[in-house]
């Protein structure tokens, strides 16, 4: 099955904004770091929810390919509002990497235990292989002769906040991807009381990380650690953030 025609408009934008950078022209940098970022951003969020489908899919729910899942087609992930159009701002805000997608897997259809842990890994850990294949690039940029160091500092951004969003993602949290990892294995009694809470837990979290100073230096320091660990530049992102959030500096 081809990719979605809207996926690959998408993935160009990224790449138009990636070549912005490249420009020398301060709009033109940050023009093109917003673009590289919210286009990677969308890019990832697709292959997030593929992971989740294709695991799926392999795992016996068949459902998933005539639900428009195997595509990469951003709308078959999102509501236009709450899954997409909000995320977007309060990343273009300077806030976390929210979660915007969904897929709906048959729970029933899936083969065994397992396969149901490995259909929601399989959504943070493409963030996590993303954020690693984006801090090889910035590496390889980085060996070109005069290199682009603006296309590198876009990149080595968009790599923390896959790194953020694989964070935020396992955490064992009923509605995020860490507690439908361990949930198979859980009591009846906990998956019942992981039902009842999953529409607000998320939002509970949220709400400590932006509220509480304590729950979110926790957060961005494991963050930190994931990102230094596999390579990323902390120089290098601070820059292409603010590249990214120009109209605030």
């Amino acid at each position: 099955m081809l990719p979605s025609p809207v996926f690959l408009a998408i993935l160009v934008a990224a790449v138009v904004g990636g070549f912005l950078t490249t420009l020398d022209s301060t709009a033109a940098i940050n023009g093109g770091t917003l673009l590289l970022v919210l286009g990677g951003w969308g890019v990832s969020l697709c292959l997030h929810e593929f992971g989740h489908a294709v695991v799926a899919y392999k795992g016996g729910d068949f459902a998933v390919r005539n639900k428009g899942y195997l595509t990469l087609d951003i709308r078959r992930y999102t509501d236009p509002v709450f899954s997409l159009v909000i995320p977007l701002l309060l990343l273009a805000a300077g806030g976390i990497p929210l979660p915007g997608g969904a897929v709906w897997i048959n729970q029933h259809a899936l083969r065994s235990r397992g396969i149901r842990s490995l259909v929601s890994l399989a959504g943070p850990l493409s963030n996590l292989v993303i954020g690693i294949v984006l801090t090889l690039v910035v590496r390889l940029v980085l060996t070109i002769s005069n290199p682009p160091l603006e296309l590198a500092a876009a990149l080595s951004f968009l790599a923390l906040l896959q790194i953020l969003a694989f964070v935020l993602n396992i955490l064992p949290i009923p509605g995020l991807d860490g507690w439908g990892a361990i949930e198979p294995y859980l009591s009846r009694e906990a998956q019942q009381f992981g039902a009842q809470v999953r529409p607000w837990a998320p939002f509970v979290l949220f709400a400590l990380l932006i509220g509480v100073h304590d729950v979110n230096v926790v957060f961005f320091d494991i963050a930190d650690w994931v990102f230094d660990h596999i390579g990323g530049s902390d120089l290098f992102s601070e820059v292409g953030q603010n590249n990214f959030l120009f109209w605030r500096n």
